[in-house]
């Protein structure tokens, strides 16, 4: 039994998007791409742009900043094995998001959040040095 297999030539940017994984909607790859948080080759792209294998794609997400080469198409989401096969990620694009990982943790490090809510007089404290922003 033998299977065919369909060359399709491109698929949307947001459906790509979506199928692997980048963002949890179409919806949400949509706004991205409109925002230009999603570059094609170094330019802004629309959502009904088509995508083909070997395209630069920077997706950025939150605070984290993927450069990826498409590798295989698909418009149908799967599982996460298998929307990791659709891109490769750059070594300097993972390299440079594990640092800025690095540095948000230990900026967070000296962080301790109060053990418990302020009392009055800190509260009057607070409201006082709010009040120095006003004048």
């Amino acid at each position: 039994m033998t299977m065919q297999i369909e060359t399709v030539p491109g698929v949307r940017l947001d459906l790509w998007l979506w199928a692997a994984r980048f963002y949890r909607t179409r919806a949400l790859a949509k706004h991205a791409i409109d925002t230009g948080k999603v570059d094609v080759g170094g330019q802004r792209a629309k959502p009904s742009r088509s995508v083909r294998v070997g395209d630069a794609l920077v997706v950025v997400r939150g605070e984290e900043r993927f450069e990826v080469e498409v590798v295989a198409l698909s418009s149908v989401r799967g599982s996460a094995s298998i929307a990791q096969v659709l891109y490769r990620e750059s070594d300097a694009s993972k390299l440079a998001r594990e640092q800025a990982r690095a540095s948000r943790v230990a900026e967070r490090a000296g962080f301790s959040p109060p053990e418990s809510k302020p009392d009055k007089r800190a509260r009057r404290l607070i409201r006082a040095l709010g009040d120095i922003d006003a004048l």
